[in-house]
């Protein structure tokens, strides 16, 4: 066999391996998760971003009802301003379950992050989401340790 025929077929399969494999991961992703997923990103824009206000406005309903939107203002402060800017975040798991402690019984998925802010690398965020009765995902809790 040429060697340059042996080349473009060795390139060809490498290339058909890689598209085999990037279609099987994007076909294997759970579409709720692909759902809870961007609206949990969305939600973190807003608050990475500081916007107390819209953050509170796009959450839950179970969200809303713990706190108003100036408690809310008040505990992103407390809760972001000693880690700093971020620097980078990664989903680590998504896990959906149908209860959860202090709530009842629904659709919940629990998106766990591994994120680097510029004054604490390597924190953890808890982003809490509830499907509600219109079928979309909202962040109903926030946790950073």
């Amino acid at each position: 066999m040429n060697l340059t025929v042996y080349r473009r077929a060795r390139r060809a399969l490498a290339t058909l391996c890689v598209v085999w494999l990037a279609t099987n991961a994007a076909l294997a992703q759970d579409p709720r998760a692909t759902a809870a997923q961007a609206a949990a990103r969305d939600w973190l824009e807003l608050t990475d971003r500081g916007n107390a206000q819209a953050s509170w406005a796009t959450a839950g309903k179970k969200f809303q009802a713990a706190l108003p939107a100036s408690g809310w203002a008040d505990s992103l402060k407390k809760a972001r301003a000693p880690f700093g800017a971020i620097t980078s975040r990664a989903i680590f798991k998504t896990v959906f379950q149908t209860t959860f402690p202090g709530a009842p019984e629904g659709d919940y998925a629990l998106i766990d992050y591994t994120t680097n802010f510029a004054g604490r690398p390597a924190a953890h965020e808890t982003v809490t989401l509830e499907r509600e009765t219109d079928g979309a995902w909202r962040v109903v809790g926030y946790y950073i340790r």
